[in-house]
């Protein structure tokens, strides 16, 4: 009987020993895409600019030129855009170090709730962003009639593909945060129930 006991615990730790390094090295590698997605995201917007001279009235058929500039800068919700993706891109940086290190300090719990709680807020944070950014450039793509506000994709083209370009990288990051954030509440949850199993 006190044999069987012991091929359990010795087959119990030979399953941790040897799935735990996979799903690590598979966490690593998700936060490290993540972190490329979602500091791509911020380096494209916050460098997004356009300037054009384009007509902006005439006078008899005399057409009245000007230089315009787009900004990510000029709309509120591209600043918060480039702030939730570079928090984002901190966070997944730190959580990578962590990673690496993690295995030299043990907090007994502590550090993987703390981990799958910075997890979400980075989550949230990043949707957040990605929806405000993502209702301003339907906005500016297609404007809109009601309140008369014109469109500006037709006249800046280059400068709606590339925030275009930041938002299909920052909802690749935002998947894959996604993704991290149950990996981390499942690493937090099985610990507990293989304690209670044992005990």
């Amino acid at each position: 009987m006190a044999s069987t006991n012991v091929e359990k615990v010795e087959l119990g730790f030979n399953v941790d020993s040897d799935t735990k390094p996979k799903k690590d090295w598979v966490l690593l590698s998700l936060r490290v895409i993540a972190f490329l997605a979602t500091a791509s995201a911020t380096i494209v917007m916050a460098t997004n600019k356009q300037t054009k001279n384009l007509i902006v009235a005439t006078i008899g058929s005399t057409p009245i030129r000007a230089t315009l500039t787009a900004k990510f800068n000029q709309s509120p919700a591209f600043v918060y855009f480039v702030i939730a993706n570079a928090s984002a891109s901190l966070h997944n940086l730190v959580m990578i170090s962590v990673d690496i290190l993690g295995p030299l300090y043990d907090y007994k719990g502590l550090r993987l709730a703390m981990i799958a709680i910075l997890d979400m807020l980075a989550m949230a944070l990043a949707s957040s962003g990605d929806g405000a950014a993502t209702f301003i450039s339907e906005l500016g793509k297609n404007g809109n009639k009601d309140a008369r506000w014109n469109k500006i994709c037709d006249k800046f083209e280059n400068y709606c593909s590339q925030g275009g370009g930041a938002l299909i990288a920052s909802f690749i990051g935002f998947i894959l945060l996604l993704i991290i954030t149950v990996i981390s509440i499942t690493k937090l949850i099985n610990p507990n129930r293989i304690n209670h199993a044992s005990s």
